[in-house]
């Protein structure tokens, strides 16, 4: 099985400055051989692209942010995995937000199993530490019940809407468990940790975990709250607190 490597730098406004990484977007291309590569002759080949990060001068946390974003760290699957497992199609991020000391990278990994099937994740880091940045660093712990409230009822209101579908589905053979499933689920303080920091706001993620054939009755999963809308949950002094001041 070969690989081929390529890559490209995309250079921030100022190198200089440590507010922001330089993202060095990397490729690897698998080539599959063999008896799979003949009788999926569609399939043979599957793609890995991947940041690497440079433009940090403290190399304790440079080492940090590599760690956080390498490949075998996302969804716990190493290269040789990747290489050795059918069932990959591709591996790719995007860049949401890189500027005043956070860097939010979306990481998606796609491929065929049974069925069709994706991932995604995404990481938010703190540039001054290397951390991963959690709700706790973020936004005052005394609001999280509250705040984890606020995010249900954007959920419930997605959910509503799902599950008038389902009803009105007369092919839908399978509405009602569907519906019983759906009305069981609840955004709580626990889920808190799951969200992207860009330029507009803090998007906080929920996934139902339907299986394939039922994903498209998953709500969307993506609720967008404006850094003024977050002003009372965020805590001053943590990564956010820039943002409200």
């Amino acid at each position: 099985m070969l690989l081929l490597v390529a890559f490209t730098v995309f250079l921030p406004a100022q190198i200089h400055s440590q507010s922001k990484a330089t993202i060095i977007r990397k490729r690897i291309v698998i080539v599959r051989s063999g008896k799979f590569a003949k009788d999926f002759p569609d399939r043979k080949r599957a793609t890995i692209s991947y940041p690497f990060v440079t433009g940090l001068r403290d190399r304790v946390v440079l080492g940090k942010v590599r760690s956080l974003l390498s490949v075998g760290n996302v969804f716990q699957t190493s290269f040789r995995e990747y290489r050795e497992n059918n069932w990959l199609d591709e591996f790719d991020y995007i860049v949401n937000y890189n500027a005043n000391n956070i860097l939010d990278v979306t990481f998606t990994q796609s491929g065929m199993a049974a069925y069709p099937d994706s991932q995604a994740r995404t990481i938010s880091i703190d540039l001054r530490t290397g951390n991963v940045i959690t709700a706790k660093n973020i936004f005052a712990v005394r609001t999280l019940a509250e705040l984890a409230r606020l995010v249900d009822a954007k959920l419930q209101a997605d959910i509503a809407q799902v599950i008038l579908a389902a009803k009105g589905d007369r092919q839908l053979t399978e509405a009602s468990s569907i519906v019983e499933a759906l009305e069981e689920v609840k955004f709580e303080v626990k889920d808190l940790d799951d969200f992207s920091i860009n330029k507009d706001g803090v998007t906080f993620l929920y996934e139902v975990g339907f299986p394939h054939v039922h994903r498209a009755f998953e709500p969307g999963g993506h609720y967008l709250f404006s850094y003024s809308e977050l002003r009372p949950f965020i805590s001053p002094d943590g990564p956010l607190g820039q943002f409200v001041k």
